[in-house]
This record gives structure tokens, C-alpha cells and sequence, in this order.
């Protein structure tokens, strides 16, 4: 919220973001990033760059065996190890203390603050969740001052599961994945990190190619044996133990990690199980009441020899609903979202 908006202001002056935790350890690994190549606005030895110097020492390189390994600057054991002391490390900073979530608001999301008015149509929603790359929509009342609801794929994709047995949804629910074009995206371009690279890798492509979850492949490079999302990185934070002894820790010793993390926790979570996958001639309807029955927003599909295809997500599924009108949205998003290649606004 804008502490600066008066009290009788609409939503649109009164909210100015969302802020996840997830969003806010992506964009201190950012910082941390930017503050390695001299590009994070702080001087040397500010909060910002003391504190990613701690966190963002680290690159890559490849060993004569071929394994991918994390070494630091510095061989002292705080520059060495991004896990023991992250949490502490951030939480003492100043840097950490003086920092307004104002300052950071939005600038881990890959689409902008847009909300939907009650008023607002179905197909609207529909289309802002899947085309327009919106992960989730706040409802207000047009003319109000707050926020009466928020809207997220995985609300639409729950919708849809309680539709089976409506003739509508069973004529479009038996439709075979390839019938609907699924996976949009060709193999060679998913995105997608080895089991012996280092899990920070994990983290930087989904920042860098604007996705939720990339596979952990095999050493084969076909299988995906696990899946990292973008709400994985809180394990970096609140369970810096996972990793405290380990100079390096690699996707597959993460994942294994943070299930043993899981299980003396008693939480539960889709790491605990193993990869959900699906075929190309499984029908959408099964696709959906699977996502919906393990609350998770990724699907890898696999070809008879079980290798990865594809990937199929929440928006892909949302998107095959609908089609857009040529000029459906009008001025809808003048001044706040740069338009689709492809849009027909």
C-alpha cells in the first residue's frame, strides 16, 4: 500500500504492488548479481555490497570430470559457503533493516500491478492470466478504495476441475494434448538445469528467462528427475541448514535436502513426490484434475521412453479456453504494460 495515497483514494493510487518472499530472495540474488559486476547503485563497502558480497561471491566452472562446481573469491569459510550464516548475514544488515518494501515492490515480477474490476468479464480475467502473463489479478469495486478479493491461475485450473461432468467441459476435457497444440514450447528451448549444477544456477534462469520452475535433468540430460520452482528459494533463507556444511550444493543434493527438510518438519509439499509427468496423447482433462489434486502449476511431458518433451503450464492451459478479440481491450493497458508481439489490441 502507498502510505503517501490519502485515505479516501481509489485501489488504483492506494496499492502500488504485491510482495512475495519468494519474489524478495530473487531479488536479492539479484543484487547480489549486480553488485559482483559493479551495476547495483551502491558504493563499495555499503550494506548492499558488504552483504552480496557475501551472498553473490560465487561462478561457475567445470572440473576435468566434467561436474559443475561453485568456487568463491575468497577461501574464507563466510565467502565460501552461500548457506550457514545467509540468513543471519541478511538479517543483521543494514541493508536488510533500512530497506522500504516500497523500494522493491514489482521489480521480481514479470508482469505488472493490473488489477480487475467486478465489473470486468470472464474472458478479461482469462486473458490477463494466460496471454498477458499475470500470475495472479486483485479485484476491486470500480469507484472503491480497496482490494475484495485476488485471483490466481491456480484458482482458474481448480474452477475448471470442479467442471467435469458439464457437457461443455466434457467436450473440450477429452481433447488430447497434441489436438491442443500442448507443449507450446518445442523441447530444445525449455528451460531447464542438469542434477550436478549448482542450484543457484536453478534460480538465476528463472530470473534471467522469466519462468516458475525449471526440470533437474539427469546426468543423460533426457530424464528430468525432480523440479525446482521459484518458491524453492525460501528453503535459501529459512532453512539455511539444509546446506550449512556443504562448500557447494549441487540441484540434486538440494532437492534430496530440502525432502529430508520436509519430512523431519512434517510439512508437506509436491518435493516430497516424485516428478508429475504426462503423455502427449493423455487428454486435458486428466492434466487438469492431476495439477489441481497436487496444487502444483507444472507439468513435464515425457514420450515412451519417459525422456522430457516438454513442459506444459497453468497460463498454457488457461490460454487453450480462449482467443482474443481484435480490439478487445482498447485502452485497457495504455500507460501501464507494454503490449504482446502478437496482440491483436
Amino acid at each position: 500500500r502507498n502510505v503517501d495515497a490519502p485515505e479516501d483514494a481509489t485501489w488504483i493510487d492506494k496499492y502500488i504492488g504485491i510482495v512475495e518472499f519468494a519474489g524478495i530472495a530473487m531479488w536479492l540474488l539479484h543484487q547480489s548479481d549486480a553488485s559482483g559486476n559493479g551495476t547495483a547503485g551502491s558504493a563499495v563497502g555499503s550494506p548492499v555490497a558488504n552483504l552480496a558480497a557475501r551472498l553473490g561471491s560465487f561462478t561457475f566452472r567445470r572440473t576435468s570430470s566434467g561436474r559443475v562446481e561453485t568456487t568463491t573469491d575468497s577461501e574464507s569459510d563466510e565467502a565460501a559457503s552461500v548457506g550457514g550464516s545467509f540468513f543471519e548475514n541478511l538479517t543483521s544488515s543494514e541493508f536488510y533493516k533500512n530497506t522500504k518494501v516500497g523500494d522493491i515492490s514489482g521489480s521480481f515480477r514479470w508482469a505488472p500491478f493490473l488489477a480487475l474490476q467486478t465489473s470486468d468479464t470472464f474472458l478479461t480475467m482469462l486473458l490477463l492470466l494466460s496471454k498477458y502473463r499475470m500470475k495472479s489479478l486483485p479485484v476491486v469495486d470500480m469507484g472503491g478504495n480497496q482490494i475484495e478479493n485476488v485471483i490466481t491461475q491456480s484458482c482458474v485450473v481448480h474452477m475448471l476441475a470442479e467442471c467435469v461432468g458439464l457437457p461443455w467441459f466434457e467436450s473440450w476435457g477429452t481433447k488430447k494434448l497434441c489436438e491442443l497444440g500442448l507443449p507450446l514450447m518445442k523441447p530444445y528451448k525449455l528451460v531447464k538445469v542438469n542434477e550436478d549444477q549448482p542450484v543457484l544456477k536453478a534460480f538465476q534462469l528463472m530470473r534471467e528467462k522469466g519462468v516458475g520452475g525449471v526440470p533437474v535433468m539427469d546426468t543423460n540430460g533426457t530424464k528430468a528427475i525432480g523440479n525446482i520452482s521459484i518458491r524453492d528459494v525460501q528453503y535459501l533463507l529459512s532453512a539455511p541448514k539444509i546446506y550449512k556444511q556443504y562448500r557447494t550444493i549441487s540441484a540434486k543434493d538440494f532437492l534430496t535436502a530440502v525432502r529430508h527438510h520436509l519430512q523431519e518438519q512434517h510439512e508437506a509439499s509436491p518435493l516430497l513426490h516424485d516428478v508429475i509427468t504426462c503423455k502427449r496423447d493423455d487428454v486435458i482433462k486428466d492434466i487438469i484434475l492431476k495439477l489441481d489434486s497436487t496444487k502444483i502449476h507444472r507439468i513435464y511431458v515425457v514420450d515412451d521412453k519417459g525422456d522430457t518433451e516438454g513442459v506444459i503450464t497453468l497460463r498454457d492451459i488457461i490460454s487453450k479456453l480462449v482467443h482474443e478479440p481484435r480490439h478487445y481491450f482498447g485502452d485497457f493497458f495504455d500507460g501501464v504494460v507494454p503490449l504482446p508481439a502478437n496482440s491483436t489490441v
